[in-house]
């Protein structure tokens, strides 16, 4: 808010300087001449003091907008790493349970099979005890 004020007075002493100026050039007794040469001469002072007060206030302006946007850059690249970090920690959990899965998988289908495998030897054993039962 300061700013806002302090460009207001600003402007209004500048508006009021060239108002006093201008009254007190006309009113002063001299030839037209003289007279036009002293508005030119101080509405150019007027106006290259404005000019440079609003190239400070322009410079600071600048230098505040690219503060922030340098500001907003490094937190978008903060939060982009962030999120990438989270990505690969996401990845590599889903990656760490499909391994898990897999290998109980493997470990099931092994035990499966050497269960098939000792009840087909059952089987067959079984079998041929009774076909000796049968010859004898």
């Amino acid at each position: 808010m300061s700013d806002k004020y302090t460009k207001g007075f600003v402007v209004g002493a500048f508006i009021g300087g060239a108002v006093g100026a201008i009254t007190a050039l006309l009113l002063a007794p001299k030839s037209g001449e003289e007279l036009r040469k002293d508005i030119a001469v101080k509405s150019t002072d007027a106006y290259d003091k404005a000019q440079k007060y609003f190239e400070e206030k322009e410079i600071i302006i600048g230098d505040k907008l690219k503060s922030t946007v340098n500001e907003g850059k490094l937190r978008a690249d903060k939060i982009v790493d962030s999120a990438k970090a989270q990505a690969n920690e996401i990845l590599e959990s889903a990656e760490r349970v499909f391994n898990e899965a897999k290998n109980k998988s493997g470990a099931s289908k092994e035990y499966i099979q050497d269960r098939i495998s000792k009840v087909k030897s059952a089987v067959s054993e079984s079998a041929e005890v009774f076909k000796q039962e049968l010859k004898s």
